[in-house]
């Protein structure tokens, strides 16, 4: 800081020119560090806008904290933010939410690695080679270690506490699972996103022994989620919410508003534009694409299996296949198609030409209805021509008391819609038409509209008999043991397999 006392105030070219070089020399590295220290001291010249300011005092008497906001409003900034004053211990004079006096242990956590990477790491850090240029004050920072499986992805974040000692940060993300979210004793956890409900808990659990805290910041895209419910319906104690919408934002213009207003669909605007949840008009699934798209991969050979199927002549018949992983419990729907005008015996084709030909198919109840011609049940159609239709149709699991499960569409949307909110089911990007679908299928006062919904449909089905599917090793064990022989002689030659999961 002392060097920068002998900078010239004015630099005017004149000024300039009759410097001697080694004057010129020393005036820029005096800038150099100026532009440093400006850069890594981000902290110290915070101004938090009103609705930030806000969420940051309810600190003080609220253990749980929502900031439910628009899209673009400074919500992730002002959780980065508050994360540095936990960690470093420099808080403002003015500070009125939550201090701790010591070093502290928390937790960042967002839906994925990448989405953590490229936001609170981003704020926190600084961009990728200039670490120190985030919310965390660059002379404070001690270091970082990597995590594994995503590029650049840190792990932890080690930093200096004015009161002294060292304040720890883990970063993670809700892809990992609940179990990844135990063990630990924290003194916050800062959540990017909604979480599914187990996870909070754990992260709740996490701070009871500190009397920590732990806070959400996020656009309400995914409807009454467990979580929003648990915040403006539920409202257990503890709990606060600060609300923001696009005119809280105090950086953009009118002008600036209206023009990002235009430009969301309708049925994204209360929640991008307000902060206020998507409470069931408009799209059956008021889910954000991302969160449920993945990228296609290798299916395990012992990950079970099953196929939905929706009949259809003049609305198009479908089908959409479905691998579930037994550790996670993740849904993952592979393949999907659908065709108009094909008889029973060209479906059949798809159905049993396919590599996973022997996956069990989960169907409707008007397969049980008897074709005029033939007098023959629809789907015993299907078992004639080999393929292996479900001994029954498809209802919902029996319930505790035994009781049979029914087939109710309401009911069947409702487990859909909770599995993609809790992150359970993840569609292959390929899958172009099914996506097509998703986008489309809506309410209309309330009902659903029957139109493209064909593979949506389809998906339900295989989905509600998730309970009767099978991995390719109990369909075909000795097809199994042929190619776990080859790849055993593979091995021995070097060769990389290509036949270990479809």
């Amino acid at each position: 800081m002392a060097l920068l006392v002998g900078l010239p105030l004015e630099l005017t070219p004149e000024v300039i020119a009759r410097m001697t070089p080694q004057a010129k020399r020393e005036m820029l590295q005096l800038l150099e560090q100026k532009k440093r220290h400006h850069e890594q001291t981000l902290l110290l010249r915070y101004c938090p806008y009103c609705k930030q300011r806000a969420f940051h005092d309810a600190g003080a008497q609220w253990r749980e904290r929502c900031f439910m906001a628009a899209n673009q409003i400074g919500k992730t900034w002002a959780s980065a933010m508050e994360v540095a004053y936990h960690a470093t211990g420099l808080y403002p004079d003015d500070w009125k939410g939550r201090r701790f006096t010591t070093a502290t242990n928390g937790w960042v956590a967002g839906v994925t690695g990448l989405a953590v990477r490229d936001t609170m790491q981003r704020l926190m850090l600084g961009r990728v080679g200039q670490f120190g240029t985030g919310s965390i004050p660059g002379h404070l920072l001690l270091g970082t270690t990597a995590a594994r499986g995503t590029a650049d992805l840190v792990d932890t974040i080690t930093v200096r506490h004015k009161g002294g000692g060292e304040s720890t940060i883990a970063l993670k993300s809700y892809e990992q699972g609940r179990e990844k979210f135990q063990g630990e004793t924290l003194h916050y956890v800062a959540l990017d996103e909604e979480p599914p409900l187990d996870i909070y808990t754990e992260c709740l659990t996490r701070t009871n022994a500190t009397g920590g805290i732990v806070w959400l910041t996020f656009t309400p895209l995914l409807g009454m989620s467990d979580v929003v419910k648990r915040f403006i319906i539920d409202k257990p104690p503890g709990t606060h919410t600060v609300n923001a919408t696009i005119e809280d934002a105090e950086h953009y213009t009118p002008e600036q508003r209206e023009a990002i207003i235009a430009s969301y669909p309708e049925h994204e605007k209360d929640a991008r534009v307000k902060g206020i949840p998507i409470l069931g008009s408009g799209r059956v699934f008021p889910v954000v694409e991302a969160t449920i798209k993945c990228e296609p991969f290798r299916i395990p050979m012992y990950w079970p299996r099953i196929r939905g199927h929706d009949f259809g002549w003049d609305h198009p018949a479908a089908s959409a296949s479905i691998a579930l992983d037994p550790d996670t419990d993740i849904a993952y729907v592979y393949s999907s198609w659908r065709a108009r005008n094909e008889s029973v015996p060209m479906q059949a084709m798809k159905l049993t030409s396919a590599a996973d030909s022997w996956v069990p198919v989960a169907w409707p109840h008007d397969g049980l209805q008897h074709d005029k011609g033939s007098g023959e049940e629809l789907a015993q159609q299907y078992r004639a021509c080999k393929v292996p239709m479900l001994k029954d149709r498809a209802t919902h699991p029996p319930l505790e008391d035994g009781t049979p499960g029914g087939n109710g569409l309401e009911a069947g949307l409702s487990m859909m819609l909770g599995r993609m909110q809790s992150y359970r089911l993840k569609v292959f990007s390929n899958q172009e038409d099914w996506f097509e679908e998703f986008r489309l299928y809506h309410r209309k006062d309330g009902l659903v509209v029957k139109l493209n919904d064909d593979i949506m449909s389809a998906t339900r089905y295989g989905l509600m008999m998730l309970r009767h599917a099978v991995s390719e090793q109990q369909a075909n064990p000795q097809s199994v043991a042929v190619r776990q022989s080859v790849m055993r002689v593979n091995a021995g030659f070097g060769v990389l397999d290509a036949t270990a999961g479809y």
